[in-house]
């Protein structure tokens, strides 16, 4: 990124933004009439003082999607022979988070939640009324709850205004990374405004042509199989914002005035490892979209034996690590005197779920966890936990993930040792309404403290996704918070 660029351009990067936002203005104007959020006074579970914490420089949320509880300790076992050894298992908050998404009136759904009761006194409860990534990830970015297949839009489909979207009218630098096409609901849901994830194409182009973000990165190529073998022709444009778009990001005319200087600010496309290993160091280009050499994942859709253990099918050597990519995200990224936001996603963890793959979810977690170490490494070097807020978890659980012989109650995982496959039993090939893991790192995450007023009787306290919009909202400017709220 052009520093210069950016120091000349900074204050005029909010106003552009802001006015390309204008769709949500009324929304922000709300934010900014709620200067505190005030909890009930008879929640004694947590303190219930006003949030007011000091803005930050760097927020880095991580979502693995389809990760829960039992997944972290599976891939432990694996990797350390020891339960929770992860990185994130030092981090100082660390919490559960329920995720369930709006149900319309008349449905079943409406309205329940997640009980903490009837989680764990009825096996399948927890099977039913459950989220999908894409309603899941917008509230977390928003800070609203609504419907399945939502991206960045409320129950109405009315568009809801995304932290990166503040973050962006404040003059920071914004990216999302994935391990799977990067118009894929995580990624789009926190950048984008679609009534339905399915709409790829349409997502694409918002992301490439009318958002403001700085970097784009992950799978979905169109002339590149699941094996990261070159194709004679496109298996598809759909994931990259259809044909034409693909012909002008190859071309460098894809872009508009990202930082609102007037000039247009073309994005710089990137598809080889080497490629994206170049832009780990040095000076890199304002703006870097990514789009590696695979089609649907990075590694988890290869052929081979799908239910063997971890790394038996050998790798796809042409394509980049999610670290890869992080590291590479951090490096363009940085260059802005604001500060950023970005979010990283380790998307194919869901779909090994989905399959009930044990090896390639260990695979999968252990990508999402060097990438998590990447960026603690690069805070530790380049900055300090009183300005940078990590944010470490999932949008929701997938495959029921238990101890063996669970059903109708609930036994450990079994702890193989190192390098040994678990003992560990799928119970669902969809996603699940169990709480799922959060793990906070910098000052900015004494605010979940406050925020964490349910209890659960097995995973003790624990907040709702909302709840992570209300913190990023408020770690941007500590004179707002989101509307919404768990509904």
């Amino acid at each position: 990124m052009d520093i210069q660029r950016v120091q000349e351009g900074g204050t005029a990067r909010g106003r552009d933004t802001a006015a390309s936002a204008a769709r949500t203005v009324t929304l922000l104007v709300a934010v900014v009439l709620a200067i505190t959020i005030l909890f009930p006074a008879s929640l004694s579970a947590a303190p219930t003082r006003p949030l007011r914490e000091p803005s930050v420089r760097y927020i880095i949320v991580m979502i693995a999607d389809g990760w829960g509880f039992g997944h972290v300790e599976a891939s432990s076992y694996y990797r350390y022979g020891q339960p929770r050894e992860q990185i994130y298992n030092k981090f100082p908050y660390q919490y559960a988070m329920s995720t369930y998404m709006a149900y319309p009136p008349g449905d079943q759904c409406y309205g329940r939640g997640y009980d903490p009761e009837l989680a764990w006194r009825d096996f399948d409860y927890v099977k039913s009324c459950y989220t999908d990534s894409a309603a899941a990830a917008t509230a977390m970015s928003t800070g609203t709850k609504t419907h399945e297949g939502a991206i960045g839009v409320d129950f109405g489909d009315e568009p809801l205004l995304h932290a990166m979207e503040l973050a962006e009218a404040k003059g920071k630098a914004t990216g999302v990374v994935t391990s799977v096409p990067w118009t894929h609901a995580t990624p789009a849901a926190f950048a984008a405004h679609n009534s339905n994830r399915t709409n790829y194409e349409a997502i694409g182009v918002e992301m490439v042509y009318d958002s403001a973000l700085d970097v784009i990165m992950g799978a979905g190529h169109p002339f590149f199989d699941d094996d990261g073998r070159s194709t004679e022709n496109a298996i598809t444009y759909t994931y990259v914002g259809g044909r034409s778009t693909w012909k002008d990001l190859v071309a460098g005319q894809a872009g508009g005035d990202a930082d609102g200087d007037g000039d247009a600010d073309p994005w710089v496309l990137v598809q080889s490892r080497a490629q994206f290993r170049s832009l780990t160091f040095g000076r890199a280009p304002k703006r870097v979209l990514g789009t590696a050499q695979v089609h649907r994942t990075l590694q988890q859709r290869r052929s081979g034996d799908e239910q063997a253990d971890p790394f038996v099918v050998p790798p796809i050597e042409n394509v980049p690590s999610l670290a890869l990519m992080t590291r590479a995200a951090l490096n363009v990224l940085d260059a802005d005197p604001e500060g950023f936001v970005l979010l990283v996603e380790s998307g194919a963890v869901d779909w090994a779920g989905n399959y009930n793959q044990s090896g390639r979810a260990i695979e999968e977690q252990i990508a999402f966890e060097l990438a998590v170490e990447a960026v603690v490494n690069w805070v530790e070097a380049n900055s300090n936990w009183h300005e940078t807020l990590l944010i470490v978890t999932a949008d929701h659980e997938t495959g029921y993930v238990t101890g063996p012989d669970s059903d109708p109650q609930w036994t450990a995982i079994v702890n193989n040792g190192l390098g040994n496959m678990p003992g560990m039993e799928w119970h669902s090939i969809r996603h699940t309404n169990r709480l799922v893991p959060i793990y906070v790192n910098g000052d900015a995450g004494r605010a979940f403290n406050y925020l964490a007023i349910r209890y659960d009787p097995v995973y003790g306290r624990y907040i709702d996704n909302t709840d992570v919009a209300k913190v990023l909202f408020a770690a941007l400017d500590p004179r707002l918070m989101t509307p919404g709220g768990a509904r």
